[in-house]
C-alpha cells in the first residue's frame, strides 16, 4: 500500500516511558527518520503529522520502531537496522499489514523478528512448512533464524528436542586431523550453533538443556541410522554435503518433527568431484508440497554494513 498524501501517525497504546523509548534521547530516532527519508514529523509525542517525499516509507518506519517498544526494547542498532532496510525499494512491495503482523519469536532471552522482507517469508516458512530449505550468503540470518525457531518450539513443548548438525568440512580438513577426543573435534566445526544458542539460552540454561538431552550438537556422520521423532533438527552448512547424506539426512525425518536445512550455494568447500547435496534438493525438492526454498540475499545481511558491501563485491566480480 503506497501512501502519497500526509498521513497521520498515532500509537495511543503507548504510555509516556514507551513513547520516550520510541522517539530516542532528544528525539534522535525521530530526527534519523526524518533525515532518512526527506520527511518531517509534525506534532507532539505519540501523534505525528507526516509530510515530505517518502511519507511510506517513513510511516512503515514508525510501526516498525513501534512493534519494537511493545517488546520492550529499542536501541541504535535497531533504528539503523529499520531505517537500512526501508531504503531497500523492494520494502514499499510489502503490505502495512505484511510488514506488523510479522512472526516474532521469543526465544529464551530474545525477541526475534525477521528485519527483511526475505527474512520474514523464511521465518513463515519454517513456521508453515515441515522442511524449509534456506540457502544465502553469510550474515543473512538463515541460521540464526532457524535456531530462534527450534528454541521456540522447544519452550512450547512443540518438540521433545533439538538436534543441530553439520557436516566436518572445512577448508580440506577433517575430523582427524583435529587433536583431543570426538566433543573436542567438532567443536570447532559447531561453534555458530553454540554462538546461537548461547545469545538466546544463555551459557548456564543452553549446558543444561544439553546435559537432559533437550539439546543434542553433533556432525552430520551421526545421524545415519536414526529416525528423528518429535525433534526439530537443523543442518547447517549443507553446501558442503555430499548427494548422498543430503538424501541419509532427509530420511532421518520422523513424526512430529520439524526439518531446517540452511546453506551457502558460492561456499562449497567439498572436491571438485564431489556434487552439493544442496544444490541437488535446490531442483528436487522444489515442487513438492510441504517443502519451502527461501533465497535470501546480500541485502538481508544483518551484520557490519562492511560485510554486506564485501558480499556485493563478490557478486559482482563473480
Amino acid at each position: 500500500m503506497k501512501i502519497k498524501e500526509p498521513v497521520l501517525f498515532e500509537c495511543p497504546e503507548l504510555d509516556a516511558a514507551a513513547l520516550a523509548l520510541l522517539c530516542g534521547p532528544n528525539n534522535q530516532h525521530i530526527h534519523q527518520i526524518e533525515e532518512a527519508f526527506a520527511v518531517s514529523l509534525r506534532g507532539q509525542m505519540g501523534k505525528w503529522f507526516i509530510l515530505g517525499e517518502q511519507v511510506n516509507h517513513a510511516m512503515l518506519a514508525l510501526n516498525t520502531l513501534k512493534q519494537q517498544v511493545l517488546t520492550g526494547r529499542l536501541d541504535k542498532q535497531d533504528v539503523d537496522d529499520v531505517l537500512r532496510e526501508l531504503r531497500n525499494s523492494e520494502m514499499v512491495e510489502e503490505t502495512y499489514d505484511d510488514k506488523i503482523n510479522a512472526i516474532t519469536l521469543v526465544a529464551g532471552r530474545r525477541n526475534i523478528q525477521g528485519k527483511t522482507p526475505n527474512q520474514r517469508k523464511y521465518l513463515q516458512s519454517i513456521a508453515t512448512n515441515t522442511l524449509t530449505v534456506g540457502v544465502g550468503p553469510a550474515g543473512c540470518g538463515k541460521t540464526y533464524l532457524a535456531v530462534a525457531h527450534a528454541v521456540v518450539a522447544l519452550q512450547s513443548q512443540q518438540v521433545e528436542r533439538i538436534i543441530l548438525t553439520r557436516p566436518a568440512v572445512e577448508a580440506g580438513e577433517n575430523l582427524g586431523f583435529l587433536p583431543g577426543d570426538l566433543q573436542q573435534k567438532v567443536d570447532p566445526y559447531l561453534r555458530p550453533l553454540f554462538d546461537a544458542l548461547s545469545d538466546m539460552l544463555g551459557m548456564e540454561k543452553m549446558t543444561a538443556l544439553m546435559e537432559q538431552g533437550s539439546i543434542e550438537i553433533a556432525p552430520l556422520a551421526y545421524m545415519r541410522g536414526r529416525t528423528l521423532n518429535d525433534a526439530f533438527i537443523i543442518l547447517d552448512e549443507a553446501q558442503n554435503t555430499t548427494k548422498a547424506q543430503m538424501k541419509m539426512f532427509l530420511t532421518r525425518l520422523g513424526f512430529g518433527s520439524k526439518m531446517v536445512v540452511t546453506g551457502d550455494v558460492t561456499q562449497v568447500d567439498l572436491p571438485q568431484e564431489q556434487d552439493s547435496g544442496l544444490l541437488q534438493i535446490l531442483k528436487v525438492l522444489s515442487h513438492i508440497q510441504d517443502v519451502g526454498i527461501c533465497r535470501l540475499g546480500s541485502k538481508d545481511v544483518i551484520r557490519h554494513r562492511l560485510v554486506e558491501q564485501i558480499v556485493q563485491a563478490y557478486d559482482r566480480h563473480d
